[in-house]
């Protein structure tokens, strides 16, 4: 959070005077307050701070009861405190608030996934794909390609995970997702080729480490493309870096099988 926040914090507190010209009698202004109020929630709420972040948040409520930013940010503290059922009709009053508020339903449909709700969370992440203004499109794309998949609607998924691929520039869980849908459709000729993509990009980094998924996708891959040497190698680093996990349970079936 930038300095101004911080200081236009402690302008908020100790500068509010009560005349008619106060700087609230303004709408812009009190916006910019609230605006200001939930960013520096938002923040708190990264750094698990609740209790500072619903001090911030009470206070643009108290400026502006039906801000969509200031309920949708409740609604994540409400959610870390345990309070799912208070958490949701704060998602759901922000977006009641406004329907275009995209930020509520990308937050509304992470709530929804973690509740089991899946059929409803697509739906959210569905909407919010549709804001072509909205910042983080990939990451909304790669959501909801993550809810069909789990709903087995593998050919949605397959076209939501291009989608985050062709908007994030090929990040790295987008273009592993992808390739791992495109194997489970038995399409290995493109899953090769985003799986490429992917490999590159670790190549490239000197912190990216494999994850047992990447790893057990990669295996079969190699092993449909009769790729002995790529197939043993990325076989040996899941033995040995992940022997407990089950992407090694899978791949010792794998093999059993023959497949």
């Amino acid at each position: 959070m930038s300095v101004a926040a911080l200081i236009l914090g402690v302008i908020l507190v100790t500068g509010c005077v009560t005349t008619t010209d106060s700087r609230f009698s303004r709408e812009a202004d009190k916006q910019e307050a609230v605006d200001d109020y939930v960013q520096l929630a938002t923040a708190y709420i990264g750094q698990g701070n609740l209790e500072r972040a619903r001090h911030h948040l009470d206070r643009a409520l108290k400026l502006a009861p039906e801000s969509p930013a200031a309920r949708a940010a409740m609604g994540l503290v409400l959610n870390a405190e345990g309070e799912a059922e208070l958490a949701e009709a704060s998602f759901r009053r922000a977006i009641f608030a406004d329907s275009g508020y995209t930020r509520a339903r990308v937050y509304y449909g992470a709530f929804l996934y973690g509740q089991g709700r899946i059929e409803d969370s697509r739906d959210e992440f569905r909407a919010a794909s549709r804001d072509t203004d909205y910042k983080d499109r990939g990451s909304v794309f790669y959501n909801l390609g993550m809810t069909q998949e789990r709903l087995g609607e593998l050919e949605n998924a397959t076209t939501s995970y291009r989608r985050a691929v062709e908007l994030s520039r090929g990040d790295a869980r987008s273009l592993l997702a992808l390739s791992r849908v495109l194997v489970e459709r038995g399409n290995y000729d493109a899953a090769a080729r985003y799986y490429g993509r992917l490999t590159s990009i670790m190549q490239r980094n000197e912190r990216a480490r494999h994850s047992p998924e990447s790893l057990l996708t990669g295996i079969r891959i190699a092993r449909h493309l009769n790729d002995r040497n790529q197939e043993a190698s990325l076989a040996l680093q899941l033995k040995n870096n992940y022997p407990e996990s089950v992407e090694y349970q899978q791949y010792k079936v794998l093999i059993s099988n023959g497949q």
